[in-house]
């Protein structure tokens, strides 16, 4: 009983009781009540009158107290000069292991009495993004340099050995290839800007899983022939997903390319298909180097390379992994990785069946080598 008589006399009212809001300006309750931001009055002596469930979720009050020292110090020069301010800072989580939380912060004078109004707004998702951004610009500025820059040499080189007719087919070859990797790395760039724009899926349907696996280990061949990998297609026939075919293939066949780019030659990939209570599960496992653990959790982020010279040697354009995330997630599904170094990994798409059904024509299970140098 000593404790809430205690409570019932403190200096600062609950937040929900009818004395606090009556010791504001009328009106501002109700306006505060409304804000997005978290918003603090603090009376002439820096006692919290109001605050917002959001301004103690961050840990910015406790109790009567504003417990930032920056938001206190721009709340008494407010109180003496009447002036406006802003300003922004960053505040240290206030539980463990909880990352610290920046704000746009807006202070201004509140009625004649002393209160001072402090609303901090959280930017910390929009730097985050911003963050991104940058990354991101500079990251495609720097891809696209390497294969411009080598065209821009080659055509040099060709120019000056115009009267060797060997030397002009070894550098047309190597212009070549170049070209590929710059067509490959603005196709990407296009795919991971549409998915990631959030535009629906244009006219999404039934897929056949077959199809989309048969369309993806085709266009994978020649890559796998090329190191003597066999391709290998196997698991559950007649699943069906709900989605766009065309973004399934291209998903399915980034993470085929990755396998063959990462095994030995004379090994082989495997593809597979099987069903998971109301999803379909599409995995693809290879013999080769594998993914460091600590690695593991950053593979989806573009341009993240766990070997950045290895991967530009395979061709890589270091951003199919993160094609792959967002076509699944664009399809309300997943994608899970398993590795081991020296073991090599399985990737898994899982995606929601066609009609929460995942087997709509067959139960077999078959499996079947692909011959990669046809």
């Amino acid at each position: 009983m000593a404790v809430r008589n205690h409570f019932d006399h403190r200096r600062v009212p609950d937040a929900t009781s009818e004395s606090e809001a009556t010791a504001l300006p009328n009106g501002v309750a109700s306006v505060l009540a409304v804000l997005p931001s978290s918003a603090v009055v603090l009376d002439r002596e820096d006692r919290v009158l109001r605050a917002s469930s959001a301004a103690r979720a961050f840990g910015l009050v406790k109790g009567d107290r504003m417990m930032a020292a920056e938001l206190l110090a721009l709340a008494r020069q407010v109180r003496r000069d009447g002036e406006i301010r802003e300003s922004e800072l960053e505040v240290a989580g206030h539980k463990f292991g909880q990352e610290a939380t920046s704000f746009a912060v807006r202070v201004a004078p509140l009625g004649s009495h002393g209160q001072v109004l402090v609303l901090a707004e959280d930017q910390t998702e929009r730097r985050r993004v911003e963050a991104v951004r940058r990354d991101f610009v500079a990251n495609v500025s720097h891809e696209l340099k390497t294969p411009v820059g080598a065209l821009s040499l080659l055509a040099e080189t060709i120019q000056d050995a115009a009267d060797d007719p060997e030397a002009v087919t070894r550098f047309a070859g190597r212009m070549q290839h170049e070209a590929a990797r710059l067509n490959y790395l603005v196709q990407d760039l296009i795919t991971l800007s549409r998915i990631q724009g959030g535009e629906p899926i244009p006219i999404p349907g039934p897929v056949p899983v077959d199809e989309v696996m048969h369309e993806a280990v085709d266009r994978c061949n020649t890559k796998a022939a090329a190191k003597d990998i066999t391709l290998v297609a196997g698991g559950t026939e007649g699943l069906r997903v709900w989605g766009d075919d065309e973004l399934l293939v291209t998903a399915l066949r980034n993470l085929i390319d990755n396998a063959v780019a990462y095994s030995p030659e004379h090994t082989r990939v495997v593809v597979s298909a099987r069903p998971a209570g109301e999803s379909v599960e599409i995995s693809v496992s290879d013999q080769g180097i594998g993914i460091p653990e600590s690695a593991q959790e950053r593979i989806f982020e573009r341009f993240f390379r766990v070997d950045a010279a290895r991967s530009r040697a395979t061709g890589g354009t270091g951003l199919g992994l993160a094609i792959v995330k967002h076509v699944s997630v664009a399809h309300g599904g997943e994608v899970a990785v398993w590795s081991k170094e020296g073991s090599g990994s399985t990737f898994t798409l899982r995606l929601p069946a066609f009609g929460g059904t995942a087997v709509t024509e067959s139960h077999s299970t078959t499996t079947t080598p692909l011959e990669a140098a046809k």
